[in-house]
């Protein structure tokens, strides 16, 4: 963006460096918003050309309509619509209409959920999957189904980017709320990706990549969104080689207040 000249340390010059650093920020956003649209663009044209493909081979009777083709092709289809579900769901996050259908739940049950769905993709793939929730935990708020997909997606992240050792979902509790947190024993996030792994589109490392990597880069920025929807926050942890952890921290469930004696239903 456009900066002014700073010529003193009073009012004047630290509005000029105000207005620079804002500057600054706007040009970083705008950056941003060119870099995500063609990253969008990227990620729908992809299937599209396999789908234009395949559709205008059956037309032209150059292929012949096959069972393994129509899956492929199925598989493109599903693709964009799970695209077009998380773009829609951060676009509900951002204008804070996102709905949310809360009831008090046990955080471990949420973790137990969690560890059911991939206990056989952790043992196909010699991992140890285990839950740990300590005792007395109390109850949570949140929509039960907007917070198993925040777990889905840090379980198989974790399943993606580790091959030995084990993953850990484990629910504490401290004065602030409870936590809940997703740990592996992976490949690790280099230092320099760390502050980017919730930023929209944003894809990890080339190491990361080649261990089966990839999905639409939205994953952990949807995560993020409905995490703050239930006023919490998520963050992570992680060494090169060592190992990642997502921390999700919630408010408790407030608890319903008894009606007072003599009072009218």
């Amino acid at each position: 963006g456009q900066q002014v000249q700073v010529r003193s340390g009073d009012e004047i010059g630290q509005l000029a460096t105000a207005f620079n650093q804002m500057s600054a920020d706007l040009g970083r956003a705008s950056q941003l918003r060119t870099q995500m649209t063609a990253d969008l663009a990227h990620d729908l044209r992809t299937p599209l050309t396999v789908l234009r493909g395949y559709t205008e081979g059956l037309h032209d009777a150059r292929l012949q309509g096959t069972p393994a083709l129509y899956k492929i092709m199925h598989g493109e289809v599903e693709h964009l619509q799970r695209l077009v579900e998380e773009l829609r769901v951060l676009s509900l996050a951002d204008a804070g209409e996102l709905p949310l259908n809360r009831r008090a739940v046990d955080p471990a049950a949420l973790l137990e959920r969690a560890g059911l769905a991939y206990m056989m993709q952790a043992e196909q793939q010699g991992l140890a999957l285990r839950v740990e929730a300590d005792a007395g935990l109390p109850s949570i708020a949140v929509d039960t189904d907007r917070m198993a997909q925040v777990l889905n997606n840090l379980v198989s992240n974790a399943l993606r980017y580790t091959t030995e050792g084990e993953i850990v979902l484990a629910a504490t509790a401290d004065a602030a709320g409870v936590q809940l947190r997703v740990r592996d024993t992976g490949s690790g996030i280099a230092p320099a990706d760390l502050p980017s792994v919730f930023d929209r589109f944003y894809r990890a490392d080339a190491a990361r990549q080649r261990t089966g990597g990839g999905g639409s880069g939205l994953g952990l920025a949807i995560a993020k969104a409905i995490v703050e929807a239930h006023n919490g926050t998520i963050v992570v942890a992680s060494s090169a080689g060592k190992g990642t952890t997502f921390t999700i921290a919630l408010p408790t469930a407030q608890p319903v207040a008894a009606p007072r004696k003599g009072s009218h239903p």
